[in-house]
């Protein structure tokens, strides 16, 4: 954060829901590190206790255990709230196709919960986390904000959805909004557990336990991977730009190149091998691909630079060996 980013903030109090998950709890960390007031709201159903423990103590902090489908919890956590950083949802587009009914109360009805809240609470600025699954079948490469395919989930049914009531709320109510398509983040703190992990930590568990990552289909699919403190960055430049040119619409958060799963897996070998000499000698294995998959992802970012100053400072190089340093600690 800047100078200037933390003397706006200075005064303010800011709402991360979802503030125990993976994305949500180094928001809060950085927020916290610059001496800004924070409140978290989180249900635990996926994020972690364990990612805001070291938040618990600190004054500036506030945890709120609840949840956003509950219009009662949201409005006791958009009370005296400046600014939202929403990004409480339920991830995953394998989840959304088996179980889509709650994937669309969580993302949908949880979402427009959190905008009546907000309304309701005067909030300044609703920041939000949006997706590139909103891109859908749509081929063209790079993905352009203003041009969007079908989508080829219910996850992503929900995401445009979120894109649509921040529209209509601004239009109608007059709550400032930002909506953020997240493209592939990753870095510290995201879970390699559970059957809906993230590919990266889902690779680096693999690797370090001796055992060959899965890639789904030839390896060819690609995607534009983005490392959490450029995300940290998107979301701290939205909620303090006062470029009114920048409010109610969506920008690409990326870094503007593509991986494939292939050389993603590789470089993880490789930088991993640096920690272990064992795991450059463990073979890379395929499947089928996955129902739902977008086969390539690309973002161009000129949006945000344009009008939020986005400056990227983590490629997929650095981000990677950020990410394995932090995981070979912490797994």
């Amino acid at each position: 954060m800047t100078t200037e980013q933390i003397e706006k903030l200075s005064d303010k109090r800011i709402l991360v829901t979802g503030g125990a998950g993976f994305i949500g709890s180094n928001l809060i960390e950085t927020l916290l590190n610059n001496n800004i007031r924070v409140v978290c709201l989180d249900n635990f159903a996926t994020g972690k206790r364990k990612n805001i423990e070291p938040f618990l103590n600190n004054g500036n902090f506030k945890l709120i255990e609840g949840d956003i489908r509950n219009l009662g919890d949201c409005q006791k956590a958009c009370d005296n709230i400046d600014f939202v950083l929403h990004q409480a949802a339920l991830g995953s587009v394998p989840r959304s196709i088996k179980d889509p009914i709650t994937t669309n109360d969580v993302n949908v009805s949880g979402f427009l919960n959190m905008l009546v809240a907000a309304r309701d609470a005067g909030v300044k600025r609703f920041v939000y986390a949006a997706s590139s699954s909103t891109y859908g079948d749509h081929e063209a490469l790079p993905k352009v904000e203003d041009v969007i395919g079908k989508p080829l989930s219910p996850y992503a049914i929900t995401k445009y959805v979120n894109e649509l009531y921040a529209d209509i709320f601004h239009k109608t109510y007059g709550l400032d909004s930002i909506g953020l398509r997240y493209f592939n983040v990753f870095g510290r703190r995201q879970d390699p557990n559970g059957a809906y992990a993230a590919v990266i930590p889902k690779f680096v568990q693999q690797f370090i336990s001796h055992e060959s990552p899965m890639i789904n289909g030839d390896g060819s699919y690609s995607r534009d991977f983005t490392y959490i403190d450029n995300v940290v960055q998107m979301n701290i430049n939205a909620i303090t730009t006062d470029n009114k040119k920048a409010l109610n619409t969506v920008y690409n958060v990326a870094y503007g190149e593509h991986t494939t799963l292939l050389e993603l897996a590789t470089l993880l070998k490789e930088y991993l091998s640096e920690f272990d000499s064992n795991i450059k000698t463990i073979e890379i294995k395929h499947r089928e691909n996955r129902i739902g998959d977008i086969p390539h992802s690309l973002a161009s970012i000129d949006k945000a630079k344009q009008l939020l100053d986005y400056q990227p400072k983590y490629d997929i190089s650095n981000g990677l060996k950020e990410a394995v340093a932090w995981y070979w600690k912490n797994l």
